[in-house]
C-alpha cells in the first residue's frame, strides 16, 4: 500500500445512544439529554474504524478524532482514541451548533493540520442533517465522496470511493485531498478493548475555542418546539378484501 497522507482527520459528534427512548422537554423547548447515555454518532464510529483501518494497511500513518461539543464531548474523544486515534482536537463551546458553525471550525482545524483526508460520519442521528460533510468540502474547495460503501487507494495522489444510490453502485474516481463521508455498510467498526481503553487515556487532547479559531458562532435558526410523534393507533383485522378496500378507501381515504 502507498502512504498517501501524513494524517487522516476524523470527526467525531456527541449524540443520544441509538438504543435510548427520546424523551421531550416538559417545557417542549428540547429533547431530554440530563442523566442520558450519550455516545459516538453511530455513522463517525464508522468514520473512525475506517480511518484506523487505513493506518493498519499503512495507508495513513496518523489519524486524528476532532468534535465540536461541551466539555463532556471528550468522552467520545476518549472513545476515538481508544479505537484507534493517535491524538484528539477538541474545540470546546456549549453554544448550540448547527453544520456550517462545526464546518467552518473542521475548515480551521484542515488549515492548522494539513491532512490528505477528512472522514465523517455522512449524518448525525440526532438531527439527521447530512450537510456537514458536503459544507466542508465546499468550503475548502475539495472533491467529496459521500455516503461511502467502500474507499480504494490507487496511489498518493487518487482515491475511489464506491457509494449507494438508487440504481445500484456508482463509483467516483477523485485527487487527493478529499472529504469522504460514511456509510452504513462501509465497515462494522469494532469494539475497544480494555488495554486500548487505558491507553487512550494517556493519549493527547488538545483543547482549542472557535474564538481562539477565529470562527463566530452566529444563530442561524431558532427551535419554536419540539413534540414527540403521535402514539400510532392499534391495528384491526378486516374479514374480506371488500372490507378492506371499503376501510382505506372511506376511513383511512388512501386510495
Amino acid at each position: 500500500c502507498v502512504c498517501v497522507c501524513v494524517c487522516v482527520l476524523v470527526g467525531v459528534k456527541r449524540v443520544i445512544d441509538y438504543a435510548v427512548k427520546i424523551r421531550v422537554k416538559p417545557d417542549k423547548s428540547a429533547v431530554e439529554t440530563t442523566n442520558v447515555k450519550m455516545s459516538i454518532n453511530p455513522f463517525d464510529e464508522i468514520a473512525v474504524e475506517e480511518a484506523v483501518r487505513l493506518k493498519e494497511k499503512k495507508v495513513a500513518t496518523e489519524i486524528v478524532a476532532m468534535t465540536v461539543g461541551p466539555t463532556a464531548a471528550q468522552e467520545q474523544l476518549r472513545t476515538a482514541l481508544a479505537m484507534g486515534a493517535d491524538r484528539a482536537i477538541h474545540v470546546v463551546t456549549d453554544a448550540q451548533t448547527v453544520p456550517l458553525h462545526v464546518a467552518k471550525i473542521f475548515k480551521a482545524l484542515v488549515e492548522k493540520e494539513e491532512p490528505g483526508i477528512v472522514m465523517l460520519g455522512k449524518q448525525a442521528i440526532d438531527d439527521d442533517c447530512n450537510q456537514t460533510g458536503q459544507m466542508l468540502a465546499a468550503l475548502l474547495g475539495w472533491p467529496q465522496g459521500t455516503f461511502a460503501s467502500r474507499v480504494d487507494f490507487k496511489d498518493d495522489k487518487e482515491v475511489h470511493v464506491t457509494r449507494e444510490i438508487d440504481g445500484g453502485l456508482e463509483t467516483l474516481s477523485m485527487a487527493l485531498p478529499a472529504v469522504i463521508t460514511a456509510d452504513l455498510r462501509l465497515n462494522e467498526p469494532r469494539y475497544a478493548t480494555l488495554p486500548n481503553i487505558m491507553k487512550a487515556k494517556k493519549k493527547k487532547i488538545d483543547k482549542l475555542t472557535p474564538d481562539g479559531l477565529g470562527i463566530a458562532l452566529k444563530e442561524h435558526i431558532k427551535t419554536l418546539k419540539v413534540e414527540e410523534p403521535p402514539k400510532r393507533e392499534a391495528g384491526i383485522k378486516v374479514e374480506s378484501v371488500e372490507e378492506l378496500v371499503d376501510k382505506l378507501r372511506y376511513e383511512a381515504k388512501v386510495i
